[in-house]
């Protein structure tokens, strides 16, 4: 498949590098569109690792930059001094549309809430969950279709993880695809295409009926859990759990896109990443095929090539000082995790793929202190599991033209990933 990416990359280098640096605003989503923010982040790295970098988006404005992995662990580590509210996405939250969630918050709010619903990702529910998720990873892949090229992501990834999240939701299975649309409108940019106009008014208002269509939707799914006994779902431990049952609406909004997101986008994402990394690394994928052991392996350096969320924000509560720069009061901090994962003074060859690497967990995917995400273990036993079953039924998964990214700064992921299997086992 010649898609033309050498000499998009050569370009992307030549800009990178041929503006000031001072002009260099990682936040554009078009670097994340057209795949090419490596060089602009080895560039930050190599000469102005925490960068002070100004949005031309009016909700965005002035933030920092933090792009080296030992930095980002400094700050994503330091709760105290660098807060998670109001938000952890660049744009301020519009004065008449702010949803609190546990995410963006911090302790001991944070804590009382996380702790609510973290036991449906933990080790015994994990247990009962793998062989649903392996039945339905089994019957989704025999379903796909032989020598006819499909789309990856709609058929397999999202299908996947739509259905674990409805499961873990205990959501009316038949509308289980209302979950994937509120996560994209949820996280889309108005240029993204999933709205009706790239006006950004009025794909902001479409944004806002739909995630009201959302809560309005879970709302009848609480009233009917909160009036039944507690139940080892989500809506059910947030209507009995001590901290949230007196949750308003907005914040029940903000915690349901958190849960949605977490859960669907960011796996989805890393699913389909697996078959583009293991397609463009051919030496790679026959490791894997020789030595099925290799799999969690695989699967962590996945997590890390692919980093699903390009980065965190933070709002610093006090001036600090970081890699020689003053971080204000009140200022913005981006948490680069995708360019800390591609830091080479901490990780080897880090551009390279490399499915058995040295200290392959050794990444920042997940983040780390108290928003380290909640549901890891669940996403890699999704990726271990559809891989375990991949390599029972197909000897190779062809990608047959360019990756459609996701316009977003934030979500680091696919559109579209069209496909051929030419063969099954």
């Amino acid at each position: 498949m010649d898609d033309g990416s050498i000499d998009i990359k050569r370009a992307a280098r030549e800009a990178a590098y041929g503006m000031p640096i001072s002009e260099i605003d990682p936040s554009n989503p078009e670097i994340f569109r057209t795949d090419t923010w490596g060089p602009y982040f080895e560039r930050l790295r190599a000469e102005d690792p925490v960068h002070w970098s100004v949005s031309p988006e009016e909700e965005v404005g002035g933030y920092w930059s933090v792009t080296k992995f030992n930095d980002i662990m400094a700050v994503d580590t330091n709760h105290e001094v660098f807060s998670s509210e109001p938000t952890i996405v660049l744009p301020d939250p519009a004065e008449d549309f702010t949803l609190p969630m546990f995410i963006a918050m911090d302790p001991p709010k944070h804590d009382a809430q996380r702790k609510t619903v973290s036991p449906i990702v933990a080790g015994p529910n994990l247990a009962k969950m793998e062989p649903i998720i392996r039945e339905r990873a089994a019957k989704i892949l025999d379903d796909c279709p032989i020598g006819v090229e499909f789309d990856w992501v709609d058929k397999v990834s999202i299908e996947l993880t739509t259905m674990t999240l409805a499961t873990l939701f205990d959501f009316p299975w038949e509308d289980r695809r209302k979950l994937t649309r509120w996560s994209d409108v949820a996280t889309a940019a108005p240029e993204s295409g999933i709205f009706s106009t790239t006006d950004p008014e009025i794909a902001e208002q479409e944004r806002r009926a739909e995630l009201f269509e959302c809560v309005d939707y879970f709302m009848r799914l609480w009233n009917e859990r909160v009036n039944a006994p507690p139940a080892p779902d989500l809506i059910s431990m947030l209507a009995h759990g001590e901290s949230t049952r007196d949750m308003d609406r907005m914040e029940y909004l903000g915690n349901l896109i958190l849960l949605i997101v977490g859960g669907n986008d960011t796996t989805r994402n890393t699913i389909s990443g697996s078959v583009l990394a293991l397609h463009q690394n051919p030496d790679q994928d026959r490791k894997l095929r020789e030595n099925p052991d290799l799999i969690p392996s695989m699967v962590s350096e996945t997590i890390r090539w692919q980093t699903p969320l390009a980065y965190m924000r933070r709002s610093a509560k006090v001036d600090f000082e970081l890699g020689g720069k003053t971080i204000k009061a009140g200022d913005k901090v981006a948490m680069w995790y995708v360019s800390g994962n591609r830091d080479d003074e901490v990780i080897e060859r880090p551009n390279d793929y490399i499915i058995d690497r040295e200290r392959v967990r050794q990444h920042l995917s997940f983040g780390f202190g108290i928003h380290r995400c909640v549901g890891n273990r669940l996403a890699e036993l999704q990726l271990k599991i559809i891989w375990e079953e991949i390599l029972k039924r197909f000897p190779k998964i062809e990608v047959v033209a360019p990756p459609v990214h996701v316009n977003s700064s934030f979500v680091k992921g696919y559109e579209k990933l069209k496909v051929v299997i030419p063969t099954r086992l």
